[in-house]
């Protein structure tokens, strides 16, 4: 598909582009507004896709836990076996709690380790299911007491039978900003890793305890213009982080759901390499 096609659906779910904006120009680069609805299902995002892990060998609970002003909802997942785990909060991309990040949450149980989905959304009622809605509702939160809401995530790890008191995280897109800023913000992380997220103030980094783990596509020049100044700020601050650039990858080249940005490849690599990443610090 061409480029500029994935392009403006990049900008359309990140920038507050409205949709009939957003079909106007997918129309004039497709061709007309036929063809431009035969690419819709093409970018839009499908979940009967999407790659399913089975429970069986895996305990799955939803619960919720204080967060900074009223309850948080999330999605639980981790091997039956009733013993401790190395601990990981998944953060959702921009479209809140959907079926594709719970599987992530199982991806992650299925490795070995405690994992917990909060929904940002909890206290707008949870993530609806209209995607343009949750865009718009994620871009209305209160951003301290959001992040106080993902690190109170922890707290409720911490008082879990089945946690080992490690902490680690991963996010995606919007949630790929966030493990960044829980990697500032938190001294008692050992792990955070981003994916194709918005990168921390400079001036934030020497706050970094954890050690980072970042992926990028070589395709997604809005996320990838801020990598520069973060590994000279990482660089300068002796933080311990591995870097990966993933060539011909996408913004959500990760993300099974989305055909057109998918990359089995990239998304295989890098989450290969998220699994040894929290094997070698939560362990």
């Amino acid at each position: 598909m061409d480029q500029q096609i994935i392009n403006l659906f990049d900008e359309y779910t990140h920038k507050p582009l409205r949709r009939e904006e957003f079909l106007s120009r997918l129309a004039k680069l497709a061709g007309g507004t036929v063809a431009a609805a035969a690419l819709l299902p093409l970018l839009e995002v499908n979940y009967a896709t999407a790659a399913v892990t089975k429970t069986e060998d895996l305990f799955t609970e939803r619960v919720t836990y204080p967060g900074a002003s009223g309850d948080m909802k999330a999605y639980v997942a981790r091997p039956k076996a009733e013993k401790k785990y190395g601990s990981v909060v998944v953060i959702h991309e921009n479209r809140g709690l959907n079926p594709h990040i719970e599987d992530v949450t199982r991806r992650a149980a299925n490795a070995g380790f405690l994992a917990i989905a909060p929904d940002a959304l909890s206290g707008d009622g949870g993530t609806p299911t209209d995607e343009d809605k949750a865009r718009d509702l994620i871009g209305k939160l209160d951003a301290q007491k959001n992040l106080q809401n993902f690190i109170k995530a922890f707290d409720y790890l911490g008082s879990r039978k089945d946690s080992t008191g490690k902490f680690g995280c991963v996010g995606f897109c919007w949630g790929g900003g966030m493990a960044n800023q829980l990697a500032v913000n938190m001294p008692n992380l050992s792990a955070a890793v981003a994916f194709y997220g918005r990168q921390p103030d400079a001036a934030d980094v020497p706050k970094i305890k954890a050690a980072v783990q970042l992926h990028y596509g070589s395709l997604d020049e809005r996320i990838d213009a801020g990598i520069p100044a973060y590994e000279e700020a990482l660089k300068k601050a002796g933080v311990r982080y591995e870097l990966y650039m993933y060539e011909g990858a996408n913004h959500a080249f990760h993300n099974d759901t989305a055909p057109t940005r998918y990359n089995e490849a990239a998304a295989k690599l890098a989450w290969q390499r998220t699994v040894d990443f929290w094997n070698k610090w939560l362990k």
